[in-house]
């Protein structure tokens, strides 16, 4: 069964909005846990405009699963990273001023670099994943770093199964049949929801992980928190 990893990141921005506390995002990370979530994500921005670094720091005495810290390898993320020592880090090539990640790494260009971080976090026992597109090529630079997993980046693919385009899995799938003959373990997030999940699940083998944020909370709205944990993790089995 592929592992459901809940990004709480919208769940910080709406207690930001308002200051205070409410919602208690180490609640909601526990309640996540207790609906049966595997996981928990977050991703901190410098600005610390959503999850804040002392969030990363609180939730490591919460989250029983999977601990995923996702963000731009830069030295003040690098250190909050090895402070923690979540379960997982996800390395992402976010600009600072970025809404939202929009890009895999170039493994190629900046191979020598991620070699080197990777090989930090490896040696405080972080698994080390890179956010990526589906390039074969990339793919083939990424094995090089000597990173334990990729996440495929899917907003493509979500973007073209809303229009009906069920033909835009298969770079996906060329690119998790790629990524296990490399020796890589397989996840993916972005823009991935209710409606296409069971579909991208089905299309993409070795898929360790998923990791889902906006949708799901979005979706929570109008379905409730734990029902929605529960479809998904329906959905991926």
């Amino acid at each position: 069964m592929t592992k459901l990893s809940v990004n709480i990141n919208k769940i910080a921005t709406l207690r930001n909005s308002r200051g205070g506390n409410v919602p208690n995002l180490l609640k909601v990370a526990s309640d996540i846990e207790e609906f049966g979530a595997q996981g928990i994500t977050i991703h901190p921005r410098p600005d610390e405009r959503h999850i804040r670094y002392q969030d990363a720091r609180d939730l490591k005495n919460i989250v029983t699963t999977e601990y995923n810290i996702e963000g731009n390898p830069i030295k003040s993320f690098m250190d909050l990273v090895l402070e923690v020592k979540p379960t997982q880090v996800t390395l992402v090539p976010d600009a600072l001023d970025a809404i939202t990640s929009n890009a895999g790494w170039d493994t190629i260009t900046h191979q020598s670099f991620l070699q080197e971080v990777i090989r930090e976090f490896q040696q405080n026992g972080i698994r080390t994943s890179i956010f990526i597109d589906t390039d074969a090529k990339l793919l083939e630079a990424a094995a090089k770093t000597g990173a334990d997993r990729v996440e495929l980046y899917t907003e493509d693919f979500a973007t073209q199964y809303d229009l009906g385009n069920f033909d835009a899995i298969k770079p996906y799938t060329e690119a998790a049949v790629l990524a296990n003959k490399l020796g890589l373990g397989i996840n993916a997030g972005h823009d991935l929801s209710l409606d296409n999940i069971k579909f991208f699940k089905e299309n993409i083998p070795h898929l360790a992980e998923v990791s889902i944020g906006h949708a799901l909370i979005a979706e929570s709205l109008y379905l409730g928190l734990e029902n929605v944990v529960n479809m998904y993790l329906h959905r991926l089995k």
